[in-house]
């Protein structure tokens, strides 16, 4: 999309919501969207705690296991191509359940996988499948809101799905306490069932038959292909994946750096981490609810981002052994910051881009997200590619993402130059 189309860059608003009656159900439909992004979060977190437990039950190494992460999200990230402009020529409501559905299913065989490739391999098709719940949820946002209305309600969707990295590791270190790691996956099951069956009651279309796209797969890619056209909206797109891409090498890693480098116990490290995510999720509400609507999106994003960027040097220059031995609190602390700092960037680069596309909400969302989850699924693997004694590849990921984020944010964003329109 050119950029002197009616795209902008701005906090004002596009044009008023076109589904102004579906706002009636607020509350209801908060829940179900929030329900819907802590999905990905539940799958990947609450089995967090297990992966040295699987790594020795299927006798496999550390790194095969770690692709079982991966190929989940590598399965999101494709899943929300295709997933994203069915919504836009079907509506939301079909792909959702139809999605879900193989989600359960997907999930019920991990529990039984008797190999690490096959564990791999349905973890793939749950990522593939659970994407509905992603890319649908954020399009069903812009179908409802826009502007600085819109930033807020990602905001408070964070408080939402936030909830799921605090508590689903928890959850994974208690199930653990009382059955092996397949219990996780059988938790994750009936999770699954239960918000199949809220979505199918509560949730409503909200994409009117007049405003979907006729056309097939050629149509998507077209719309798609203008979308990356738009320079603006690929470097929110870009920023906001590679920021993505550094939360999930804490994500990746940090069951071995602080259970196996630091010694803590399953327990510990479920506690840890959701500290951690109490901080993301405490910033966003302060984005939400305190700077939307007096500070610029695009100033509170460059705070995130520089933010992001402190404390990877920080972790870097702990864990590369500047500092000497700095221990468990110290690398903590750093994580805890640069986990918190996300509240800034992850709800803004969403907004932002999203503002820019209200006549392809589905495919956007798609693409926002397949970004994000294939750049985090490359940066995966590369955590753990020095073993499980030292966490310095971490920090060299997380620096490279955070140090590119911020990059792409300046030189194709161009934030200034929306300030100065203003």
């Amino acid at each position: 999309m050119p950029e002197s189309g009616r795209a902008t860059t701005t906090d004002e608003h596009i044009a008023p919501a076109p589904a102004a009656s579906a706002r009636t159900a607020g509350l209801l439909v908060t829940l179900v969207l929030g329900g819907l992004t802590a999905l990905p979060p539940l799958s990947m977190d609450m089995y967090l705690p297990a992966l040295p437990e699987v790594t020795e039950a299927l006798r496999a190494p550390a790194a095969t296991v770690q692709l079982t992460l991966t190929a989940c999200l590598a399965g999101m990230a494709l899943g929300q191509l295709v997933v994203g402009p069915m919504s836009d020529k079907w509506g939301r409501r079909r792909p959702l359940l139809i999605g879900m559905i193989v989600y359960v299913l997907a999930t019920a065989v991990c529990a039984f996988a008797p190999s690490a490739a096959l564990l791999i391999g349905f973890r793939l098709l749950q990522g593939l499948a659970g994407a509905a719940g992603i890319v649908i949820a954020r399009a069903v946002v812009r179908d409802l809101y826009d502007g600085v209305e819109m930033a807020r309600f990602f905001s408070t969707l964070m408080l939402i799905s936030g909830a799921a990295p605090i508590i689903a590791p928890l959850i994974g270190g208690q199930i653990l306490r009382i059955t092996d790691w397949r219990g996780v996956f059988h938790v994750l099951t009936g999770v699954g069932v239960v918000l199949t069956l809220v979505v199918w009651r509560f949730l409503h279309e909200t994409l009117p038959p007049e405003r979907r796209h006729a056309g097939g797969v050629g149509a998507a890619l077209r719309t798609m292909r203008g979308l990356l056209a738009d320079r603006v909206f690929t470097g929110y797109m870009l920023a906001g994946g590679l920021a993505f891409a550094a939360l999930f090498a804490y994500i990746s890693a940090s069951p071995f750096v602080v259970q196996e480098i630091y010694g803590a116990s399953p327990q510990t490290f479920s506690l840890l981490f959701g500290l951690n995510s109490i901080g993301l999720v405490a910033v966003g509400q302060i984005n939400g609810k305190l700077l939307v609507g007096r500070v610029s999106l695009d100033k509170a994003l460059g705070w995130g981002l520089g933010i992001i960027l402190l404390a990877a040097v920080a972790l870097l220059l702990m864990t590369s052994g500047v500092f000497g031995e700095p221990g468990l609190p110290a690398v903590a602390a750093g994580l805890f910051v640069l986990m918190s700092a996300m509240g800034l960037a992850m709800p803004n680069t969403n907004a932002q881009a999203l503002m820019r596309t209200p006549h392809a909400a589905g495919s956007a969302s798609a693409l926002l997200g397949t970004s994000s989850f294939l750049i985090g699924a490359i940066a995966s693997p590369l955590v753990g590619i020095a073993g499980e004694s030292t966490a310095v590849p971490m920090a060299v990921v997380q620096l490279v993402c955070a140090t590119a984020a911020l990059a792409c944010f300046l030189l194709m964003c161009r934030p200034w130059r929306a300030a100065e329109a203003a």
